[in-house]
């Protein structure tokens, strides 16, 4: 297999030495093996792989679980939880529609690694040029530790609520609390991490039960799940910071490695079979998170909204971030609210870290071809989200670190086109994965719900700053001089998506069976692969770079 061999094609990046081309049926040098007579171990070995049901689906069950953490991330609660109070359910459909989004690219992200054994950063690599493969780099890393500041804020305030410690010293002291669960991980990560989806599930539980008890009109949650609307001052913002939440750039990374920690057979059908499988799973992932936010939406709505509220409550729904969001389960929880809102919240914290965690590290081996140590790699991403984080808790208290989950929201939301289009043109393209290429009906869809994400940025981008220019109160050689800087940056971020979408790919990572070579061709539907020229039937073998992956078996 081409995987094996360390010498590379010169149109094929050098990181191009580990891992496996899925689809290959002839090796990277083009010389085709010659075929022999498979074996009766061989036959029982393609009987197995032909079964089906459930035990087949669970052997890939985990990568699209673990991702869908990120789902419910901190993040997600609170651009859920000020939606809600600012608007009710105006913005579900926001939610409806970025995570039927989220399905469609997290699916193609999953096709994408098990069609091409890479994932999507070692293809960048392989595909752009230095400058370009660099940019993309930073561009990846920025998401990461844009999706770590939640996370961090979030487990400040959950050490705000349990133990009344001031934010700015929860914002220090989760760096350790980080560290120590990446060692817990030794004592069975599968139980540690089974314990924390336990404790996120009983905070999910929570805001059901608050749903029934405050009964949001039905009639009213599905008009804003199926009838998109934008009204209000800042209905845009916020619809772009759901968005944000719930699309991040660096889960495209992580899903696209999490799959290649699965054994699949090399046969047209075991690829087809274990993409089918992925996008099942996502999919009972994504629904099961969709539930959960629109519940948090609705409680939220429901209870800002009512009439007659007290000057109490009313303040804490004009103020409302993930510090104070435990009065909303009072009715169901009574003096407990915030206790189990603030062990939820916590576990929702740092399980969203290890997930963080992996994308970056995989975005490092990818691009670079360098690895750390986990707790070293947490240890910086975690050290630079602190830093904004710490002076924000610091000058602005809750209030300001609660603004900043959805600053760091709306970063991820303008990062989003530098993964996404690469991804895009990846899995539509027959070089990178042959037969298992995007339909044309899944490149219109997935195109123009990109597009509309993209200009619904670069609208809200210049609109939101030709506004701020005009009713600042910052003197006109200030204002002069901001927009020397602002503007040609926004031109430079739209010429590099525009640079991005019409590039075309130059790399060739498939290698099409000859056509006049029948055997070969029967091979590859076949699943039959020629290590060092013997003809056997098997899988595919998957990266062990990606095997210490902690996904259940």
């Amino acid at each position: 297999m081409a995987s094996r061999n360390q010498q590379q094609q010169p149109e094929i990046s050098q990181s191009w030495g580990s891992g496996s081309n899925r689809i290959a049926a002839i090796n990277v040098e083009g010389t085709t093996p010659s075929p022999n007579v498979t074996t009766n171990n061989d036959d029982k070995s393609f009987v197995d792989q032909q079964k089906h049901g459930w035990k087949k689906f669970l052997a890939f069950v985990g990568p699209g679980f673990l991702v869908s953490i990120a789902y419910l991330d901190p993040g997600n609660m609170e651009t859920d939880l000020q939606a809600g109070a600012n608007h009710q359910y105006e913005l579900l459909w926001v939610i409806l529609i970025g995570l039927i989004f989220a399905l469609i690219i997290q699916s193609l992200a999953a096709n994408l690694g098990v069609s091409t054994g890479k994932h999507l950063s070692e293809l960048c690599k392989a595909e752009y040029p230095r400058f370009v493969k660099y940019c993309l780099w930073l561009l990846a890393e920025l998401a990461v530790i844009a999706a770590d500041i939640p996370e961090v804020i979030g487990t400040a305030f959950a050490l705000n609520i349990l133990f009344h410690i001031p934010v700015w010293v929860g914002v220090l002291l989760t760096g350790f609390s980080t560290l120590l669960l990446l060692s817990l991980q030794r004592y069975g990560v599968r139980k540690l991490e089974m314990l924390i989806a336990i404790l996120v599930i009983i905070m999910a539980g929570c805001f059901f039960g608050e749903m029934s008890y405050v009964k949001p009109p039905a009639v009213d949650v599905l008009k804003g799940l199926f009838i998109p609307k934008l009204s209000g001052q800042s209905a845009t913002g916020d619809a772009i910071a759901l968005l944000g939440a719930l699309v991040m750039p660096h889960n495209l990374f992580l899903h696209s490695a999490l799959v290649l920690s699965r054994k699949v057979p090399n046969s047209v059908r075991g690829i087809k079979d274990a993409c089918r499988y992925f996008l099942i799973e996502s999919g009972i992932a994504l629904f099961v998170a969709l539930l959960i936010n629109v519940a948090i939406v609705s409680v939220s709505g429901t209870v800002c909204s009512a009439p007659n509220l007290s000057e109490n409550i009313s303040d804490q729904c004009n103020n409302i971030t993930l510090n104070s969001a435990s009065f909303l389960l009072k009715n169901v929880l009574g003096k407990l609210s915030s206790i189990v809102y603030g062990i939820a919240l916590l576990a929702s914290g740092q399980c969203s870290t290890i997930t963080g965690t992996y994308a970056g590290q995989f975005i490092m081996q990818g691009f670079l071809d360098m690895k750390m140590r986990k707790w070293l790699r947490n240890l910086m991403t975690r050290s630079i989200a602190i830093t904004p984080s710490l002076i924000v808790s610091i000058i602005g208290g809750p209030q300001g670190a609660g603004r900043l989950i959805i600053i760091a929201s709306m970063m991820l939301s303008f990062e989003l086109p530098f993964a996404l289009i690469p991804l895009l043109k990846f899995s539509s393209s027959s070089t990178k994965m042959g037969p298992h290429k995007n339909s044309i009906y899944i490149i219109v869809i997935s195109w123009i719900l990109s597009l509309g994400i993209i200009g619904i940025n670069v609208y809200y981008l210049s609109t939101g700053f030709v506004g701020w220019l005009i009713h600042n109160d910052l003197p006109k050689v200030g204002n002069v001089f901001i927009s020397i800087i602002v503007f040609p940056l926004m031109a430079i971020y739209l010429l590099a998506i525009i640079y991005l979408t019409l590039r075309k790919d130059t790399v060739v990572t498939f290698i099409e069976p000859t056509k006049e070579d029948p055997v070969a061709q029967t091979n590859m539907e076949n699943g039959l692969v020629y290590p060092n020229g013997q003809m056997e039937l098997g899988h595919v073998p998957y990266r062990e770079d990606l095997a210490d992956i902690p996904l259940p078996s």
